[in-house]
């Protein structure tokens, strides 16, 4: 694994884009790997390592998160920054060589993002994973999003942090002890006066804060899109809901549906099951 940045711009100047790089620089399959509202790209280091010698897999951190700057703006954290952002990451990764080929893996609001950017034309996009997101975000998840996201929560101890990370994101499932570990050792900052938070900037959450919230559908999007799909859903998320997922099935890329049982919003794809379901659409097997 290496590590990189490029650069991005906003309304108040440039800012750098971390991301991790598994794999061969110059293989023709690359996947990018798409984190949810206040992870990092360090969550896919499983699914990366599993997909490895196939693909070479790049795992940014989106602004204000993980190794990435903060915007000066906060107002500028939004989908149009965050495709802006990820239209320089595959320009990066597509530059000199054979032509290469753009895969898509995307939980939550990185699901969100693959979605915007495949459906334009001449998308890039070749293949696309959504991980528990689709066509409508309800709102009573929204709420449940808005209500702990940018609170800045402190600790005085890590694990006091990871027992904050395990409760909030229960969901999740049933992870290890050494994967709730991972996701706490990325998902930490050290404060200056040694208490322990999470590394993102709680200005991530001025969208929650603009206006009532309200379901966002995301149809007129989703019907533009061509290019094969893979659907996921905890079959317990209250984000991506059933008949949401079962009309996606039937409509745009008609997507292969696959649900996991136990798990709510999103399962993290750490699990064999859940990575084996990625690697076989990536390399184009039956499910």
């Amino acid at each position: 694994m290496n590590s990189d940045h490029i650069l991005g711009i906003s309304s108040k100047g440039f800012h750098r884009i971390h991301y991790t790089d598994w794999g061969d620089p110059g293989a023709e399959r690359v996947v990018i790997c798409a984190h949810g509202l206040t992870r990092n790209g360090r969550d896919f280091d499983f699914l990366a390592q599993a997909l490895l010698p196939d693909f070479r897999v790049v795992c940014p951190d989106f602004a204000g998160r993980g190794n990435s700057d903060w915007l000066y703006a906060k107002e500028d954290y939004g989908y149009p920054q965050y495709c802006a952002d990820m239209t320089a990451l595959i320009a990066r990764v597509t530059a000199g060589g054979k032509p290469k080929h753009i895969c898509w893996v995307g939980t939550s609001m990185g699901g969100i993002i693959g979605m915007l950017l495949a459906s334009r034309p001449k998308s890039p996009l070749e293949r696309m994973v959504l991980n528990d997101v689709g066509t409508v975000i309800p709102k009573a998840a929204l709420e449940r999003i808005a209500a702990y996201v940018g609170k800045d929560p402190r600790f005085n101890t890590f694990d006091e942090l990871e027992a904050m990370v395990r409760m909030v994101c229960a969901p999740f499932g049933p992870l290890t002890d050494t994967q709730w570990r991972h996701l706490t050792e990325h998902g930490a900052k050290r404060h200056e006066d040694g208490s322990w938070g999470l590394c993102y900037d709680p200005g991530i959450s001025i969208p929650f804060q603009k206006g009532p919230l309200a379901d966002v559908d995301l149809w007129q999007y989703w019907d533009t899109i061509a290019c094969p799909t893979l659907l996921l859903r905890g079959a317990r998320s209250d984000l991506l809901q059933k008949d949401t997922a079962v009309q996606m099935s039937q409509r745009g890329p008609k997507p292969a549906l696959v649900e996991f049982e136990g798990i709510g919003h999103a399962p993290m794809l750490m699990a064999e099951d859940q990575i084996k379901v990625v690697r076989d659409f990536l390399l184009g097997r039956e499910l």
